[in-house]
C-alpha cells in the first residue's frame, strides 16, 4: 500500500493483516482526493484539503488520514477502536514523518468521546454490510466533531444501503469497481 499523491507520493504504509481491515485502494483513493483537491463540486474557492483538519474514522491503516496530510491538511486525527490497527497507524506517522501533525485515538465512531477539535474534512470507511455509517455520522456530529460546513466522504460496499443522516446534504456519488464513496456536506 502506498501514498498516492501529494508530499509523500510513493512512500509506503502498512495495513493491519487480516480480513477485518479492507483498506479504500490507490485508485479510489487518488480519484476521492482530486475531487477534494479542486473543490468545484462544493462552492469552495480552493482545494478542501489545504489546511483542512481531517478526520479518518474507522482509520485501519489510516491511508485516508495520511493521504490528506500528504496533500496539505494541517492536522489529521485517526480514530480506531482496534489495538493492531492503531500500532499500525502510529507506526506509518512515524514512518512519515507526520507524528506531530497526528492525533490517534482509540475510539469506536458510532460512541466517540467529546472532540478536542473539530474536523473541516471528514473520511468515513466503515466495514461493509454492517451499517455503520449513517449512526457514525451522527454520532460524529453530536460529539463535535464535524466543522460547521465539513466535507465529508463515506465509502460503503455494493450493497450497503445509505441514508445521510438530517444536517447532512449528498453533493456526489462515485463508483470505484465494489466500493462507492458519496460526498456529503455537513450543515
Amino acid at each position: 500500500m502506498r501514498i498516492v499523491g501529494g508530499k509523500h507520493r510513493g512512500r509506503k504504509i502498512e495495513a493491519p493483516a487480516g480480513r477485518e481491515v479492507r483498506p479504500t485502494s490507490d485508485r479510489a483513493r487518488e480519484s476521492l482526493f482530486n475531487i477534494l483537491m479542486h473543490g468545484t463540486k462544493f462552492g469552495t474557492d480552493g482545494p478542501i484539503v489545504d489546511g483542512a483538519v481531517a478526520l479518518d474514522a474507522f482509520a485501519g491503516s489510516g491511508a485516508l488520514g495520511f493521504e490528506a496530510l500528504s496533500r496539505g491538511a494541517s492536522h489529521a486525527i485517526f480514530l480506531d477502536a482496534d489495538f493492531a490497527a492503531l500500532r499500525i497507524i502510529r507506526k506509518n506517522a512515524e514512518t512519515l514523518g507526520e507524528t506531530e501533525r497526528a492525533t490517534i485515538l482509540k475510539a469506536d465512531a458510532t460512541r466517540p468521546p467529546r472532540a478536542t477539535q473539530a474536523a473541516s474534512l471528514v473520511l468515513l470507511d466503515p466495514p461493509y454490510g454492517q451499517a455503520l455509517a449513517a449512526p457514525a455520522l451522527e454520532a460524529l456530529a453530536r460529539g463535535g466533531w464535524l466543522a460547521p460546513g465539513a466535507i465529508v466522504s463515506v465509502e460503503l460496499g455494493p450493497d450497503d444501503a445509505f441514508e445521510p443522516p438530517e444536517d447532512f446534504t449528498e453533493v456526489d456519488e462515485r463508483r470505484y469497481g465494489k466500493a462507492i464513496i458519496r460526498l456529503l456536506r455537513y450543515r
